[in-house]
């Protein structure tokens, strides 16, 4: 027996088993009926209460369907739910009985300047409205809101009762660790500290400069065998990065968690609902990871603390929190531990090697024992001739220590990037990549789009991966790929395709950005969050907005024939959500958008940038982020490639000049292909490559991407949901590349599909509902390769005999015995079965 809450006005309410958790329900809906009663008597008199009671009525009619939902859960008695709904519509015909007394009231009141409330006090003789009576409405109104979020709330602990958490595996933990040397010590000092049983919150705190490791070392935690056999599955891994995003966080633990995420109005709504998700855990160990927490981010820190017993939270800083207690500090690795990290990365061997042990150290000493400068200056000196290392240690001599601070670390690490003048395009990719969000993975896709138009690097993209693993091997990125396909060594398309960043290596990217003027610059980079704006010159008060952006029009203005900036890079969330108004990027050739907001509407400046030539459209937030003016990218002339990821997709309307068009899990499918008074054809004229990935609310293709017969490639990928494609796919005369990887419920494939006469490769690997491919599979004569690992269960009809140009069919064993009763027909067949682990990890969400 437990206490709900306390209010002024209501009895204690107490919680003691199913029946009175519905009595429970039901006596709080009593007592907002009573306040609302009490003011119905008000709202005779006041016309402008009653739109307000409308409103109120409307949220407590969800909140009684709500509980006729649970009613079945709880087992109340079924007279008490009859009781309250007649009540709940006794008091609904009441109010529409005083609404109805001035019906012409409701029709004029949105015309009203809502914000000009307090000037009805003045106009009593117009509006007829008491301001005083109107305030003590809204006051008792909030009071009744109140309430009614904590029946919400109650609610939700009710749909918890009894249901076991079903976190199955740690969430966010990084899975790759690197080659790590000299943590043993900080380890253990940590472990020590994590498994230590307590009835109480305790807060650990690991701090240390910046690339010595401090992630490293909560994530060798964190995989630590004693730690996960403490701690199991309750143990959480946020990035919280120099703007944290509480909502963010918390749906995201909600969906790892397996319940429904609720629509958090504030990041006070959102962590009281944190709060009953974590009581849900509570009973056992947990461990809350908060890695890499900005100076004044402690308040928000705070916000996580709730006293449950065996409570571990690890805040990992480069600044010390005194009031976490003593902290843990992360000390610069040793000598003999540099000169072991070193040698690995810089792939040295000592009885090989042409380089002089006593210029190995040299180099070593100006490291000063920070793992990060190690990779970085080791990676780019490998493979390197004697004179390269004579070079670097001499401009190491005229500068700082690399210990000092991130400004003396940057000053060294600057220092190496010499190694990329030798290829210059190489040096323009790496500080790219400074215009992606901190902590965030990198699409590769998305690269090689933009590089493809900025630096005409093939579009395959075999020039762009080259460059990217080239700065992998240098440390300056690390590409991740989450998940490998067969078919992704010819296509790096892939989504699959991660770079990641150290923070400080972003730093380092946006401060070569920063080298020249701002009217100068190649790359202009705007992050706004809330009161502070961010154009590369540090954070700046939102009312310089205006003097900075007439200061580019005037730059513009002085010099015409210069281009200011040819990728514009933009970083907003609710407090901002445009910003192209004020500085007019006409010269942009290269868009990205980095939301963190529900809406986004396109700025009518969007028709002036005649030069845009890519645009992409990444949204952050958890919800998707709904666009509003995308007609006008119609008039952009030159605009070949769009990206969206994460978004509702719009009604996409008429894009004359688009090629290229990936849609990464977005939603609302069929709205963006919808027929309507254009016509899909000639709303894509020119498009020959589509991609449609990890949408998961697609269960059918829409019928408008048929008609889109330019098409050569189409991608249809990680589509759980999708069950069939239509018949009207014969449509695409053009196609050459059909992929349709890893939609686990495609259950068949149109006979239609033989009309494809050009086609030349099929993927359907991991498609694992595919009973059979029909029997027209034998009219696609052009076909040279099919991907269909994961397809044991598909059958193949006798007609694929007639298959007379397939040269490679990629698959497991078991569909490969298949294959091989063809074999003799097909003399230019050749089956290959790729040594990969198969699993179906793949199938969760990706974040």
């Amino acid at each position: 027996m437990r206490d709900c809450f306390k209010e002024e006005g209501c009895a204690k309410l107490v919680l003691m088993g199913d029946t009175t958790q519905f009595v429970t329900l039901s006596t709080l809906f009593q007592e907002a009926r009573r306040m609302v009663l009490e003011v119905l008597e008000i709202g005779r008199k006041s016309k402008r209460s009653k739109q307000i009671l409308r409103s109120t009525l409307k949220d407590m009619n969800s909140v009684v369907h709500e509980i006729q939902q649970f009613n079945e859960h709880l087992n109340p008695p079924s007279e008490d739910i009859i009781t309250l709904i007649r009540e709940k519509d006794a008091d609904k015909d009441l109010m529409c009985k005083i609404c109805s007394r001035n019906l012409w009231w409701f029709n004029f009141l949105p015309l009203l300047p809502l914000n000009k409330a307090r000037s009805w006090h003045h106009k009593k003789e117009y509006i007829g409205a008491d301001y005083k009576q109107v305030e003590e409405i809204k006051h008792t109104l909030s009071k009744v809101r109140e309430i009614l979020e904590r029946i919400n709330l109650e609610n939700f602990k009710l749909t918890l009762k009894g249901v076991s958490a079903p976190i199955k595996s740690s969430f966010g933990v990084p899975e790759n660790l690197e080659f790590v040397v000299g943590l043993e010590e900080p380890l253990s000092k940590l472990k020590t500290e994590v498994l230590r049983n307590e009835h109480c919150l305790s807060v650990i705190s690991l701090t240390g400069l910046g690339g010595s490791g401090k992630t490293t070392l909560a994530t060798k935690l964190c995989l630590d065998e004693e730690v996960k056999g403490k701690f199991k599955e309750n143990i959480l891994f946020f990035i919280f990065s120099q703007t944290p995003k509480l909502k963010s966080i918390i749906e995201r633990l909600f969906e790892h968690c397996g319940y429904q995420v609720p629509e958090f109005q504030s990041d006070e709504d959102a962590l009281k609902w944190l709060e009953v998700l974590l009581r849900k855990i509570e009973g056992s160990p947990l461990l809350l990871v908060l890695d890499d927490v900005w100076p004044g981010s402690e308040t928000l820190v705070e916000k996580f603390q709730f006293q449950m017993p065996n409570y571990k939270i690890l805040v990992t800083s480069r600044v010390s929190f005194t009031r976490f207690g003593s902290p843990i500090s992360l000390k610069p690795l040793g000598h003999e531990d540099q000169m072991i990290l070193f040698r690995h990365y810089a792939h040295l061997e000592k009885s090989s090697s042409s380089i002089p042990e006593e210029l190995v150290q040299e180099v070593v000493k100006y490291c000063k024992g920070l793992p990060l400068a190690i990779k970085v200056i080791a990676r780019s000196l490998g493979q390197q001739p004697y004179e390269i290392w004579q070079k670097t240690v001499e401009e190491l001599s005229c500068g700082h220590s690399v210990l000092g601070s991130n400004t003396e670390l940057f000053t060294c690490l600057q220092k190496f990037l010499h190694v990329l003048e030798d290829n210059p395009i190489i040096k323009e990719c790496f500080m790219d990549l400074g215009l992606f969000p901190e902590d965030q993975r990198i699409p590769v896709p998305a690269l090689i789009d933009m590089w493809a138009e900025l630096y005409g690097l093939d579009d395959d993209g075999k020039k762009a991966m080259d460059i990217i693993k080239k700065l992998d091997s240098m440390n300056l990125a690390n590409l991740l790929v989450a998940r490998k396909n067969t078919s992704d060594s010819d296509n790096y398309y892939h989504n699959n395709y991660f770079l990641v960043l150290h923070d400080l290596i972003r730093e380092l990217a946006i401060n070569q950005n920063s080298q020249d003027s701002l009217e100068k610059r190649k790359r202009l980079i705007i992050e706004i969050n809330e009161n502070k704006v961010d154009l590369g010159l540090g954070e700046t008060p939102q009312g310089m907005i205006h003097l900075l952006s007439k200061y580019l029009r005037w730059s513009v203005k002085q010099n015409p024939e210069q281009v200011p900036a040819r990728t514009l890079s933009i970083s907003t969330d609710e407090s901002c959500t445009s910003y192209l108004s004020h500085i007019q990027p006409v010269q942009a050739e290269v868009l990205i958008l980095n939301l963190r907001t529900q809406k986004y509407s396109f700025p009518e400046e969007m028709e002036k940038m005649s030069k845009l030539k890519v645009l992409n459209v990444t949204n952050y937030g958890f919800h998707p982020s709904e666009l509003k003016n995308f007609k006008l990218l119609g008039s952009v002339s030159n605009l070949t490639r769009i990206r969206l990821d994460r978004i509702s997709v719009p009604h996409l309307g008429k894009l004359p000049n688009l090629k290229k068009l990936s849609l990464y899990m977005c939603s609302n499918m069929s709205r963006a292909f919808e027929n309507g008074t254009i016509q899909t054809p000639e709303a894509f004229p020119t498009l020959v490559d589509l991609s449609i990935d990890y949408c998961k609310d697609m269960v059918k293709l829409p019928t408008g991407v048929c008609n889109i017969t330019p098409l050569k490639k189409l991608s249809i990928t990680n589509c759980h949901k999708l069950k069939c494609l239509p018949q009207e796919i014969s449509n695409l005369e053009n196609l050459e590349s059909l992929r349709l990887s890893s939609c686990t419920d495609l259950q068949e494939i149109p006979d239609s599909i033989g009309k494809l006469s050009n086609l030349g490769l099929l993927d359907i690997s991991n498609c694992i509902s595919l009973a059979d491919l029909p029997e027209e599979f034998s009219n696609l004569r052009n076909l040279r390769g099919i991907y269909m690992t994961g397809c044991a269960r598909c059958e193949l009809p006798y007609t694929v005999v007639d298959l007379e140009n397939l040269k490679v069919v990629t698959c497991d064993e078991e569909t490969a015995a298949a294959w091989e009763a063809f074999e003799a027909m097909l003399p230019n067949l050749k089956i290959e079965i790729p040594r990969v682990d198969v699993n179906l990890n793949w199938l969760h969400a990706v974040s």
